[in-house]
């Protein structure tokens, strides 16, 4: 409860209420309301550190999105974050992390203005009827009937974008691929509990989503910075300095498996530039198991 009220006086001081009326204007007061009630309402959250839950709110903010969990937007979720003391000892603290849901996703698409459509599905057993691994095609026999449909399985999910240049892109994505990328990047999964575990269905549609879109998109500048924030601890807001706390466990064993390092490599490949790309590969290549550690965080620091 002590907590709780700090972040009620933090958000009651009144350059936080500034900075909020800049960002926001007359929807300030109503936004710190909710901010306070998705707080009260969630014990975890309500022990969290109170200057990770304003800068996490000041993103959805910034991005112009509510922050309510029944409308899936964005939201704030407490996590449990290692971290070194002043003596150089590991302790643990709840931080406030920053998550877009994929309606956040598409709505900011949609806003770029450079999209005709963009949408995402599950996909049921037996809709697959083409996937290139070369070319990256795809094509979907879609079951028409509803009924029939859902007593399929489903098999995996795909995201699907059309820009008013006519230019298309789809991604899909197994079940089995999205189980896996839940494990390796959610603390919360591997202790069978979080979003990934309590709504699995949503967090599929925004991982193809965000992935498609951070691969295949044109992003514009609003897109680039949910991106960037998205399911991060956010030390400032401004600056943009923000950290992931989701691998933080995996970066604090001993050793990271080659299996794991090159996974993340392929998920990060995308976003490294040639030099990034020719280390990585002698680190791999070489089985250097020394370095595998250091290239496994500075690959995670990379935006999914």
């Amino acid at each position: 409860m002590e907590n709780q009220l700090t972040v009620k006086t933090l958000f009651n001081r009144d350059d936080v209420k500034q900075k909020f009326q800049e960002l926001l204007g007359k929807k300030a007061p109503s936004f710190i309301t909710s901010v306070l009630q998705i707080v009260a309402s969630n014990n975890l959250l309500s022990k969290a550190d109170p200057a990770s839950v304003y800068q996490s709110a000041a993103v959805a903010a910034i991005l112009d999105l509510p922050l309510n969990n029944s409308i899936g937007f964005a939201y704030i979720v407490p996590y449990n974050e290692s971290y070194k003391d002043g003596d150089g000892n590991w302790q643990k603290r709840t931080v406030a992390q920053f998550q877009l849901g994929y309606k956040g996703f598409k709505q900011l698409a949609l806003r770029s203005g450079q999209f005709l459509t963009i949408h995402a599905t599950d996909v049921r057993e037996g809709e697959v009827i083409k996937r290139d691994r070369l070319t990256g095609e795809m094509d979907f026999k879609w079951i028409e009937n509803d009924s029939e449909r859902a007593q399929k399985k489903v098999v995996g999910y795909v995201s699907f974008f059309k820009l008013l240049n006519g230019y298309t892109q789809t991604f899909y994505m197994s079940s089995e691929e999205l189980l896996a990328h839940g494990k390796r990047y959610s603390q919360t999964f591997k202790q069978d509990k979080g979003l990934w575990k309590d709504d699995f269905h949503s967090m599929a549609l925004k991982t193809v989503t965000k992935l498609n879109l951070s691969k295949n998109a044109p992003l514009s500048v609003e897109m680039q910075k949910a991106i960037v924030f998205d399911q991060a601890v956010v030390s400032d807001v401004d600056t943009q300095d923000v950290h992931y706390t989701d691998n933080h466990d995996l970066l604090l064993e001993e050793q990271i498996t080659l299996e794991d390092l090159k996974g993340l490599y392929e998920e990060k490949l995308p976003l490294l530039n040639k030099a990034e790309m020719d280390h990585a590969k002698r680190i791999i290549e070489n089985a250097e198991q020394d370095n595998y550690k250091k290239l496994y965080k500075v690959l995670n620091e990379k935006v999914a």
